[in-house]
């Protein structure tokens, strides 16, 4: 049995394909998420009989009090391997970092944030041409067969509980590399995994497309892929046009850029660049991951 939904749209209209909505057809409560993050929460809990609270993509870090309130634990399904990648947009960093697996990730909550004990994980592959929308919904539909298990062994009282793997933990908050500029002076799988890390077209991204600068003004590279052609121009220079894309040299090679945005603008990229224009060349500095 449901006892509610948490939701931060709660109160919004149920309509559509909406939390809310599929709530209110579904005949749950919703509750309004902001709630959870108070200590006092606790109470609702324990007075609902809540027996499990299972977050998912929840804006809010669950006060302690919380996380211990339901009588069998509170769950966590979390778009990443752990411990490796806590925190927050796990499939762009994959992306970004070359990862050629990647993983969804049940685990017990406690105090921390991503630093419970695991119940279930599912691997699967990183294709070459993966966006962070499809990473996204592939962690999404590796997560639904976890749910799956974690109820039908709750209602066992076998739920699995196993440390996390002893290596390097890696925690990522709001940050983006760079800072969300794009460095054409970096090699061009660098650069088309960054701006593939930020792509969940047609839906906003949790990282802004990456930007750049030409000729004073800022241009954010949205769709771009590898060519395998080696290039000995400076790094930013704009090469020649294919149709209504243009190549950009990257380090080593070309890469042929297919969308831009330039302003509320969203064009293809021959459009907006021209063959022999300079992309600026800032000075390249990468952030750490940050501790929680």
């Amino acid at each position: 049995m449901v006892v509610a939904v948490v939701t931060g749209m709660a109160g919004a209209a149920a309509t559509g394909a909406t939390v809310p909505g599929v709530a209110a057809r579904l005949g749950y409560r919703t509750w309004p998420s902001a709630q959870s993050r108070e200590p006092a929460f606790a109470d609702v809990v324990r007075r609902e009989r809540v027996d499990l609270l299972l977050n998912v993509n929840g804006p809010h870090v669950l006060p302690e009090a919380v996380v211990l309130a339901p009588a069998i634990g509170s769950f966590n399904l979390h778009p990443g391997p752990l411990p490796g990648y806590a925190g927050l947009n796990a499939p762009s960093w994959a992306i970004y970092h070359g990862e050629r697996t990647h993983a969804t990730t049940c685990h017990w909550m406690d105090a921390g944030v991503d630093t419970g004990p695991l119940a279930y994980a599912a691997e699967f592959f990183v294709d070459p041409d993966e966006t962070g929308l499809t990473l996204t919904g592939k962690c999404i539909r590796a997560g639904l067969p976890l749910l799956h298990d974690l109820l039908a062994d709750a209602a066992k009282q076998s739920i699995p509980r196993r440390p996390q793997p002893s290596g390097v933990r890696r925690y990522y908050g709001r940050e983006m590399p760079h800072e969300g500029r794009l460095f054409w002076s970096e090699s061009a799988d660098r650069v088309v995994s960054f701006i593939r890390a930020c792509d969940y077209l047609p839906f906003p991204s949790p990282w802004r497309p990456p930007r750049a600068y030409l000729a004073g003004r800022e241009v954010a590279i949205l769709k771009a892929s590898l060519t395998n052609e080696p290039s000995d121009a400076t790094p930013g220079t704009v090469g020649r046009k294919l149709g209504r894309e243009i190549l950009v040299s990257a380090r080593d090679e070309w890469v042929r850029v297919q969308w831009v945005r330039v302003g509320s603008s969203v064009v293809p990229a021959a459009e907006a660049l021209r063959p022999g224009e300079q992309f600026a060349l800032p000075r390249l500095y990468e952030p750490s991951p940050a501790a929680p």
